[in-house]
């Protein structure tokens, strides 16, 4: 079809009449065909167990910390009364140490080195963000997702020798499989900009994504199962091994591309390529890099998922120790009611992008309302729950209760602030997402150390800190982007003829072309 009788969703129209054309209704030989078992689905399936596996990869250590360190020869601090410390079970009724085994080392670390051992994958997982969502915009993600699974699965695999040897070696081991790791979120963007229809975008991101929550649900209480039945040095062997068997359904699947996919149906590979218009495809070699960090929008997604994931990667890293050293749970239920937050987020961020894709199909709400509503509703009412969980004391029910309600919601940010990248610049979205998980990343650097800091002596009052600051920093992001986020594209995210052509008019799909 000729350019000018089918316009991208990211092209303007050319008079009022064709704004109050649906968008799917122009062509109607491209018409939507059927997501089940499509190309864009199977690939979207494929991502959500890779980024399953990730997370598995990423958070088996906190629950096998519990089972690595011996807790006999780790004392509190002295300095706050042990009236402020919920009262242990009797002997032998709630125990972790009932998951050792004979054989099995355990190690001598003190809250601050668990701190610095659960924060060392977050200082690998800084350096490879911008490169790989560069690389991955200008080559293509299949690569670098595959790559980045299977080498941090592999990696994995060397834990036990790694601890076994000491902890400089076991810190040196989690910043490499952060390393590894890091390319992953940018690949998965890159690769959205060529596979995703505009009007599906939130579902089809949000439910890939979404694997990330669904891996935590799933690796938590393993993890905590196989510590006790198998001994911690088990769930290593078992997680890497599921990553390398991810990687090889992954590399016979996964194309870059609709034109390169072998398998995919002439119906949908036209419908994907028009649909995307002239955003898709992969960038050039020079990217707009200043026009990209003198821009409002991309800094309002910067620190508002900052703000989010200082209390995400709190809860998650240190949820488990709080389970075991406040609320006494043992080894086993540690694991299961850790998990449960993140069913429910799970759940959240899948239900949230179908409602995101409906709003702006039925042209009810802007992207931009769209993608604050959803933000607000995924930063602000966790904060009220976390608030909530420094009141209960020691009652594990409502601790447990609050906790998942707090995650459970920030599930929806998900449609929000988490895809934004590519509502602002589509050409540019593994580039943009590697800028600001690159931000985002730093919380999950920072929140174990400081999270071990406070709670070195194992009081409510430190735990009550953590959570309070959690849900401050949380507030904040949710007003920073309510205030000066966006969803319109960015002058600088057009070529030069593209943008000339553009005019200042709504867009089908409630999208705005914007100078800033």
């Amino acid at each position: 079809m000729a350019r000018n009788q089918w316009r991208s969703i990211n092209s303007a129209p050319s008079d009022q009449d064709d704004q109050d054309v649906p968008l799917l209704e122009k062509a109607p030989e491209t018409a939507v065909p059927p997501q089940c078992c499509s190309a864009r689905c199977n690939l979207a399936t494929l991502m959500f167990f890779g980024f399953a596996v990730v997370y598995g990869l990423r958070v088996n250590l906190s629950v096998a910390m519990v089972a690595m360190v011996n807790s006999t020869s780790v004392h509190p601090s002295t300095n706050h009364s042990l009236v402020h410390v919920c009262p242990a079970p009797p002997s032998g009724y709630n125990s972790s140490t009932s998951a050792q085994q004979d054989g099995i080392p355990q190690y001598s670390w003190d809250t601050d080195t668990q701190g610095y051992l659960l924060g060392a994958f977050f200082f690998g997982y800084l350096l490879t963000q911008i490169p790989g969502g560069y690389l991955a915009g200008r080559l293509g993600g299949r690569i670098f997702m595959g790559v980045g699974v299977v080498g941090t699965a592999a990696l994995t695999l060397l834990t036990p020798l790694a601890a076994e040897l000491g902890v400089y070696w076991l810190f040196a081991l989690r910043m490499l499989e952060g390393f590894g790791e890091g390319v992953t979120f940018p690949a998965m963007m890159a690769m959205w900009a060529c596979w995703a229809p505009p009007l599906e975008r939130s579902r089809l991101i949000t439910f890939s994504g979404a694997g990330a929550n669904f891996g935590a649900f799933m690796a938590l209480p393993l993890t905590g199962f196989i510590c006790h039945t198998l001994g911690w040095p088990a769930v290593f062997y078992c997680c890497g091994g599921a990553g390398c068997l991810w990687g090889l359904f992954w590399f016979i699947c996964a194309s870059d591309h609709p034109r390169s996919h072998p398998r995919i149906s002439d119906h949908e590979r036209d419908y994907i390529i028009s649909s995307i218009g002239s955003q898709g495809g992969t960038h050039g070699w020079s990217v707009p890099f200043k026009p990209m960090m003198l821009s409002v929008p991309l800094w309002a997604i910067i620190l508002s998922q900052m703000c989010s994931n200082w209390a995400y990667y709190t809860l998650l890293t240190s949820l488990p120790t709080y389970m075991d050293t406040v609320l006494h749970f043992d080894l086993r239920q540690n694991g299961f009611l850790s998990a449960l937050p993140y069913l429910g987020a799970w759940l959240c961020a899948v239900t949230s992008g179908v409602l995101a894709d409906h709003l702006l199909e039925r042209k009810l709400l802007s992207v931009t309302a769209v993608r604050k509503i959803f933000t607000l509703t995924g930063l602000l009412l966790p904060a009220v729950f976390l608030v909530a969980v420094g009141f209960v004391g020691c009652s594990g029910v409502l601790a447990v209760t609050f906790l998942t309600l707090s995650t459970s919601l920030g599930g929806t940010s998900a449609a929000g602030v988490f895809i934004n990248q590519i509502d602002i610049a589509p050409r540019y979205a593994g580039v943009l997402l590697g800028i600001t998980n690159t931000f985002g990343t730093i919380p999950g650097v920072l929140a174990p150390i400081v999270m071990g800091y406070l709670t070195r002596d194992h009081s409510l009052t430190g735990w009550r800190s953590v959570f309070y600051l959690s849900a401050g920093v949380s507030a904040c992001g949710a007003l920073i982007f309510t205030l000066f986020g966006s969803g319109k594209i960015q002058k600088w995210a057009l070529e030069d003829e593209e943008f000339e052509s553009e005019t200042e008019s709504e867009q089908p799909d409630g999208r705005v072309y914007e100078n800033a």
